[in-house]
């Protein structure tokens, strides 16, 4: 089977959403785990889709993928076992669909309403906004479509020609300085952002591109 990369329709880095965004001014970046949401909405995703037996049987099996991890701190090795154990053998069709249901019944408890509030002021502003993220593109697509995000950007996975998920990630985990990189294939060399948000090291190579740093700012908790 030949193997190729894995897009959410209509919302990635080579298809914006809105338009060209070129090399306007006012391009804001938002890391999308902990910065926009208040934990992991990967393994969030995972979780609620597996269910617990299968959630639980699941993360048993991962335990040497974890262990191996304490020692090198590869996450995206990590990420890519999580991938085999829960996500192989799906159809893009299916997991876009669960993601879907899943943004639908958990966004209101896992979205920031400070990171929101700030995300729309930089719209109002007339801001490009795009997320930045380690989580898979299909995963994170829903949340990204209800903000009304320009573009996303983040981790994409292996799928084959019939539309199946593999099981690996296609190109580097999108974090640390792949985020700068990724950003760079679309928009430049010389990308400049007018500001940027994270939470963690993954972001400081982002952060370090931005006129307006903001670390760790958001603190707010949805009110469910």
């Amino acid at each position: 089977m030949a193997k190729r990369s894995l897009m959410s329709k209509g919302l990635s880095a080579s298809r914006p959403m809105t338009g060209d965004m070129g090399h306007e001014p006012g391009l804001v970046a938002f890391d999308f785990d902990g910065t926009l949401t208040v934990k992991d909405s990967f393994n969030a995703f995972l979780k609620w889709r597996a269910g617990p037996r299968k959630w639980t049987r699941g993360v048993l099996r991962l335990t040497p993928s974890l262990i191996a991890y304490v020692f090198d701190r590869n996450r995206a090795k990590l990420k890519a076992a999580a991938v085999r154990e829960f996500l192989k053998g799906a159809s893009v069709e299916q997991i876009e669909n669960d993601a879907r249901a899943f943004a639908q019944a958990h966004a209101a408890s896992l979205l920031r309403p400070d990171a929101v509030a700030v995300w729309r002021a930089w719209r109002a502003k007339g801001a490009k906004l795009v997320i930045v993220t380690a989580s898979p593109e299909i995963t994170v697509a829903p949340f990204a479509r209800g903000l009304g995000a320009d573009m996303l950007i983040g981790t994409r996975l292996m799928t084959n020609d019939a539309g199946r998920i593999l099981g690996g990630l296609d190109g580097n985990n999108c974090r640390a300085k792949e985020k700068v990189l990724r950003l760079r294939e679309i928009f430049g060399a010389d990308v400049r952002l007018t500001a940027a948000y994270g939470d963690t090291s993954g972001d400081t190579e982002m952060l370090a591109i931005a006129d307006e740093k903001g670390y760790r700012v958001f603190r707010g908790k949805p009110i469910t």
